[in-house]
């Protein structure tokens, strides 16, 4: 590639949120897209993978939230924005378990693809919504759940993005670090499918490494519940994700990344009062359950509807957990520990409620 008139041979523009990009938490999270003419944050990976083949020549930052109510028109915004420094290629995130980020991350990428029709690249947890909405459209690599992984994610990204501009041959998914795309290839093997077949059995069966050729999806399976029969006999529990805790937070219940509930008494209580409680969550605007909990653990409208006979009673605990980047498997362990307590305390029937 020829070097260009300011020196600079590769340019590159990262997109990151204000986390981040060390501007502030979620009291930041409505902010607009800002644009700093330098790598912030992350983007500082970026230019150490570059070395001297490049540099980040700007960071677009947006909040959270501003780019989450209204995805696809701020990512074309923020695409816009980015258009302007013309660069090769662009990074966003990574998100890792982040669903808001990696939300954003993808329809940024995306958003580039289509408006520049230059390479744009990503990276987050397996279990990030992000990736399984963007993953056909977009190169998404694979990270962890947080961020000690950065400046390895950074590179891997970096380094595939040179390929691209150089026109070098890609990999496949496994081999170069990102999921799947849904693209099915053909490939000329010197073994026949059946002997590729056996073998793969008989490593399953040995406990070996093994890679599959198809990838079937795999979907729970989940036996509805019997429908209540009378309403007005039934107790009915309250559950939550989104991260209520009495004030002072008693069982350090983790703000993200949960691997814990909490069960707290609403005993003879009719309704919540603000300072009574705290929101640990990490994922979403806070204040205005913090000035009233009932708003998400809504007990003063059960103990109305238990008032009038509608519901035979309420339990006496409501049950809280933090959904945001919590682990599939450690989600389904949390919800057996719930389902067991409430069995046996003879709740009949769960309100869930989440951010």
């Amino acid at each position: 590639m020829s070097e260009r008139r300011d020196g600079v041979m590769i340019r590159v523009v990262h997109y990151t949120n204000q986390f981040f990009a060390q501007i502030g938490g979620e009291e930041k999270a409505d902010m607009e897209p800002v644009v700093l003419e330098e790598a912030i944050g992350p983007g500082r990976a970026i230019d150490t993978a570059l070395g001297d083949r490049g540099k980040v020549v700007a960071t677009v930052v947006c909040g959270d939230n501003y780019i989450a109510e209204r995805l696809d028109d701020v990512a074309r915004e923020v695409a816009e924005l980015i258009a302007g420094f013309k660069p090769d290629f662009v990074i966003t995130g990574p998100g890792f378990a982040s669903g808001r980020l990696g939300l954003a991350c993808g329809a940024v990428a995306k958003a580039v693809q289509e408006l520049l029709e230059i390479p744009a690249l990503t990276a987050m947890h397996e279990e990030n919504p992000g990736k399984e909405i963007y993953h056909k459209s977009l190169f998404i690599f694979k990270t962890g759940i947080n961020s000690r992984t950065m400046a390895k994610d950074m590179k891997t990204m970096v380094d595939f993005a040179l390929r691209l501009l150089a026109g070098d041959k890609i990999g496949l998914p496994g081999e170069e670090g990102f999921y799947p795309r849904g693209f099915k290839k053909n490939i000329i093997s010197d073994k026949s499918a059946a002997t590729r077949s056996v073998d793969m059995v008989l490593s399953k069966v040995k406990g070996e490494e093994y890679e599959t050729e198809v990838d079937l999806p795999v979907f729970d399976y989940v036996e509805k519940a019997p429908p209540i029969v009378d309403l007005a006999k039934s107790r009915i529990a309250i559950v939550t994700d989104g991260g209520l805790v009495p004030a002072g937070n008693p069982d350090a219940l983790e703000s993200l990344s949960a691997t814990k509930y909490g069960s707290y008494s609403i005993d003879k209580v009719s309704d919540l009062e603000g300072a009574g409680y705290d929101v640990v969550h990490n994922g979403y605007d806070t204040t205005f359950v913090k000035k009233d909990p009932d708003r998400l653990v809504p007990v003063d409208a059960l103990r109305e509807l238990e008032k009038e006979g509608v519901i035979g009673s309420l339990y006496n605990c409501f049950l809280a957990t933090t959904g945001v980047a919590t682990l599939l498997a450690t989600a389904k362990r949390l919800g057996s520990d719930m389902a067991r307590q409430l069995k046996e305390n003879g709740v009949d029937a769960v309100l869930l409620t989440s951010t």
